[in-house]
């Protein structure tokens, strides 16, 4: 099917933009999935700083803002999901700590060590897990800790179709081990690593999609570039269930050490 061939990153940002702002999570997670990361974190106090980088509309920040009392930032690329994060924050009524502001993950607009907590769920593969991770790591405080959520391998050897998937959507997909690996060589200790269970993608992502999708398809019939668009959705969704012991979302958590 000449669908398969196509890759996310072949469609204009914002028709992606449009499919995902009315979800609640713009990638797979869970709040118990967030919440069992904080719990691997301790000295979090009210006068914590945390950023919550890729943040989209911020279903995983609200998450963060109930369980712990710090002030947190949020950064992402569209306007239009920053406005959905800041009025979600006065929802719940944290529109006093907790706050939505447009940039780009790779040039931050932040003061070095400025925060006790970065957090990053679905997003850092849109500019690299290692270059992430090194230049994160210059807004943290030491002894600050980071949280991210990323695609990664269960095993060592995978069939040719979904290695070829993924590879193209995110060319350093490695293996949990590998991960771990380049977290500490990038200056963290290693606190822990967790893979997100199959409902963070079925009933938290995938199912709540496929009604975006059907609605994106009513809003413009016959478009061949919105029909080419849901049918590489639908193409992802239909990997993962067949495929779905090869890979997955995994929380990886590090802790900043000091430089000797």
């Amino acid at each position: 099917m000449e669908n398969e061939q196509i890759s996310i990153h072949d469609f204009d940002v914002s028709l992606i933009c449009e499919l995902h702002i009315g979800l609640e999570r713009q990638g797979p997670g869970s709040p118990e999935m967030t919440i069992k990361a904080l719990s691997f974190l301790d000295n979090l106090d009210k006068i914590s700083r945390v950023a919550d980088l890729g943040c989209g509309t911020g279903g995983q920040t609200m998450i963060l803002a109930q369980n712990i009392n710090g002030n947190i930032t949020g950064v992402d690329f569209f306007p239009d999901f920053i406005n959905i994060f800041n009025d979600n924050a006065k929802k719940f009524n944290l529109q006093d700590r907790v706050n939505g502001i447009v940039g780009l993950m790779e040039n931050l607009p932040f003061q070095k060590e400025e925060f006790d907590l970065i957090w990053s769920e679905g997003a850092i593969a849109n500019i690299g897990f290692e270059k992430a991770l090194n230049y994160w790591k210059d807004f943290l405080k030491t002894d600050g800790y980071i949280a991210v959520t990323y695609e990664s391998w269960f095993t060592d050897k995978r069939p040719a179709e979904i290695e070829k998937f993924w590879v193209d959507a995110v060319p350093e997909i490695n293996t949990i081990g590998h991960n771990i690996s380049i977290m500490q060589k990038a200056g963290y200790h290693f606190v822990a690593a967790f893979t997100l269970p199959e409902k963070c993608w079925t009933d938290n992502y995938f199912i709540p999609r496929e009604a975006a999708q059907k609605a994106l398809l009513k809003k413009y019939p016959g478009n061949k570039t919105v029909e080419a668009f849901v049918a590489c959705m639908q193409h992802e969704a239909k990997l993962y269930s067949k495929y779905k012991q090869y890979y997955g979302y995994v929380f990886y958590i590090g802790k900043k050490i000091k430089m000797v």
